[in-house]
């Protein structure tokens, strides 16, 4: 890490103004040779953010998690009941061997491997602790595992951009991770995912994509990076690394994945084709529209309207990073990319702004427009548990139908405002906080890696 960094205090209005409480920005006689530099302090905030988050859980473990109650007081999780709907609790291999009665597993390889490691340090507590519910002790041994994710996700995001490590703050102490860590196991992808932005960034684009690969295979949405990696290439004609990354990201996946395909195809592709075949889900635009009771979306088009939106919006996005005055940062592009996923998709999961986090912290750190959308997204997260407080439950008060798709519209306008700014800072890079900090020694990508000081070979007319 480099000793000449970017001060929050300084450089954030924010920061700056709330520094205040604490004796102002940070000054000229701070003690160099201090053992809270800016990575632990991060790690610190990560976990006592993460420890919040599992006390306001422990209501809904002490009743097991039961409905309503789990919804009442949103501390909802996956992980307790699929540890026996999926077979773990009865020894059954993910993939391999399906319960009887029950689907297979609806995750990709690396998640269903790092639930049955859960699985199995759960039976070896339970041996010890046979009191405690097993459902229970699978909840705990995977918080327990998935601060590991998290903190590698957080220190990642703190290395990327050199000179900005204590932008990883924003990462560490996001409503989003709070109140959604432990839902699912939606951490996984961002350490993978974390590791090989910092590789791209340290000039090693094959480890990178080795790691992104894995990514892939824990949460299919990365894929959709190389998406913004090939954007990048067209315009600097960097190939060979591009070459890497995406050689690196295949290996890792086929080496992972090929041995259950082998092993049980249909077990092993079931979550491909339960992506597919879902409809309209909760927290999407289109399941929006039908609780508004506006015209929705046919089930037997709903695949083809909504990919096309997305692909809509990448062409944008592809267009605009072509056309650009000057070439846009990568963490700018991937953004760009995730939200519009995000936005699109059939379904918005509490738990899927986790995805958009670390990518928000790169390409717009700033505290001000974060914390607007993170306010966004913690109103849709008290509304999508609230309102399946009365959902198919007519004797539950819960909230109606038309206030919990405003919640939604809510958060997608959040989502929007923020990918507004970035593009705004793609326009007109002059507004753009990393390239204007005051400390960088060029005015291009630092955390771009090869695409860093590169010259442009292609650009669309009109730039």
């Amino acid at each position: 890490m480099t000793k000449q960094i970017v001060e929050p205090s300084h450089a954030d209005s924010i920061v700056g103004g709330g520094s205040d409480a604490i004796g102002g920005p940070i000054g000229r006689f701070r003690s160099a040779g201090n053992w809270w530099n800016p990575l632990r302090v991060v790690i610190t905030l990560s976990a006592l953010v993460y420890a919040v988050g599992y006390l306001l859980d422990l209501s809904c473990r002490s009743s097991g998690w039961v409905s309503p109650e789990n919804y009442e007081h949103l501390c909802y999780s996956d992980i307790p009941p699929l540890f026996s709907l999926r077979g773990f609790a009865d020894g059954f291999l993910p993939y391999l061997q399906t319960a009887p009665g029950q689907t297979p597993l609806e995750y990709p390889v690396i998640t269903g491997v790092f639930m049955q490691i859960a699985a199995m340090v759960t039976r070896v507590v339970t041996a010890v602790t046979p009191s405690t519910p097993e459902s229970t002790v699978f909840f705990d041994v995977n918080v327990v595992l998935l601060f590991i994710p998290l903190v590698v996700a957080v220190i990642a995001t703190a290395l990327t951009v050199r000179r900005r490590p204590w932008d990883a703050a924003m990462f560490a102490l996001a409503p989003g991770v709070l109140f959604a860590a432990t839902i699912n196991w939606d951490l996984l992808p961002l350490a993978f995912a974390g590791i090989a932005l910092l590789l791209w960034s340290r000039n090693r684009p094959f480890a990178a994509g080795l790691l992104l690969g894995l990514a892939v295979a824990a949460k299919f949405y990365p894929v959709l990076f190389l998406v913004a990696f090939l954007v990048l290439t067209i315009r600097t004609g960097k190939w060979r690394p591009f070459a890497a990354l995406v050689g690196g990201t295949a290996l890792t996946w086929l080496m992972v994945n090929v041995p259950f395909m082998v092993g049980n195809f249909d077990g092993w592709v079931f979550f491909y084709t339960f992506s597919q075949a879902r409809g309209q889900d909760f927290g999407s635009f289109w399941f929006a529209l039908t609780e508004l009771e506006l015209p929705s979306v046919p089930s037997d088009i709903l695949n083809t309207v909504a990919i096309s939106c997305f692909l809509i919006m990448c062409i944008a996005t592809a267009v605009l990073a072509l056309r650009a005055k000057q070439r846009p940062r990568l963490a700018q592009v991937l953004f760009l990319i995730i939200a519009a996923l995000a936005v699109t998709n059939k379904v918005y999961s509490p738990q899927y702004v986790l995805w958009l986090i670390p990518l928000a912290v790169l390409a717009r750190p700033r505290w001000r427009d974060f914390i607007i959308w993170q306010v966004g997204e913690l109103i849709y997260f008290v509304a999508v548990w609230w309102f399946l407080v009365g959902y198919g439950n007519e004797q539950a008060q819960g909230l109606t139908q038309q206030w919990y798709a405003v919640a939604v519209i809510v958060h997608i306008a959040a989502t929007g405002f923020f990918a507004v700014m970035v593009i705004r800072d793609i326009v007109q890079p002059e507004h753009d906080p990393i390239r204007n900090d005051g400390f960088a020694e060029d005015a291009d990508d630092p955390g771009g890696g090869p695409y860093d000081g590169a010259e442009d070979v292609f650009k669309l007319s009109g730039a």
